[in-house]
């Protein structure tokens, strides 16, 4: 079978292709605003296209990787505020997990990996992905296309290491994967500097606080965008595949107790 997605199979063929040793990849992406320059489909295109370009790379290892179609709507609701933005509550998304989880349990496969494309939604699914495992007894895993500043990922320098959307890294990788949905015409620099000095309580610190992306202004975005080119993004994106398909050989070999 040339096709890694899953939904391209036809009914008898599930149960031939899908083994104990399988591993389920789920793009889970966002329909939010990104400030006045980047489409609301930012965070859906960029986890979906690093699940595309990966899973066959990882299958030419090794790894017995599908992939499941992404899911678009996610808990969103940092971004309420825009017209445009649509989310599902916390608890609608838990539902949606638990039940995609009941549905990946009732086949032979044990291993489910969320790469998750939206920040916002990273803490839900690691309690997602204990209830999965407590519930259904699943191996479950999540991963990003790259790490959120605000989660131990860097941004570029003059975002002051609080670039958590729409800011440089997501402005290059879409001006290298949809380029024509972004106008840098409208990229204005949007960093929260007056929390730069603090050593606790800003993105990234040690003591996280409630927020909502218009909060620190009315662009909506979080970062500079203004350095953004399609160069750093097509390295941005070659290095989120490349890690991805490192992480799915390591989760395909993950034993719990050895």
């Amino acid at each position: 079978m040339s096709s890694r997605h899953l939904s391209h199979l036809r009914g008898p063929e599930v149960a031939q292709a899908l083994t104990s040793s399988s591993v389920l990849v789920q793009p889970l992406g966002a329909i939010e605003q990104h400030g006045p320059h980047l489409p609301l489909i930012t965070d859906l295109a960029v986890a979906e296209a690093v699940a595309e370009a990966a899973v066959p790379v990882a299958a030419s290892r090794g790894v017995d990787a599908w992939l499941l179609p992404p899911i678009a709507y996610t808990k969103s609701n940092e971004h309420a505020w825009n017209p445009g933005t649509i989310w599902m509550s916390a608890r609608t998304m838990l539902s949606v997990l638990e039940d995609l989880g009941r549905c990946v349990a009732a086949t032979p496969v044990r291993k489910l990996v969320f790469l998750n494309g939206h920040g916002g939604n990273s803490a839900l699914v690691a309690m997602a992905n204990r209830e999965l495992r407590l519930q259904y007894g699943l191996e479950t895993f999540l991963a990003h296309p790259s790490m959120p500043a605000d989660q131990g990922g860097g941004s570029a320098p003059s975002e002051l290491g609080m670039g958590i959307h729409g800011g440089a890294e997501e402005t290059s990788l879409m001006l290298h994967l949809r380029p024509d949905l972004v106008d840098m015409s409208q990229a204005v620099r949007a960093v929260p500097e007056h929390l730069a000095e603090n050593k606790m309580v800003r993105f990234g610190g040690a003591v996280q606080f409630g927020w909502l992306s218009n909060d620190f202004g009315d662009h909506g975005h979080i970062g500079d965008p203004t350095s953004a080119n399609a160069s750093d993004g097509a390295r941005l994106f070659a290095g989120a595949v490349d890690a991805f398909v490192d992480a799915l050989v390591e989760i395909a070999a993950f034993r719990h107790r050895v």
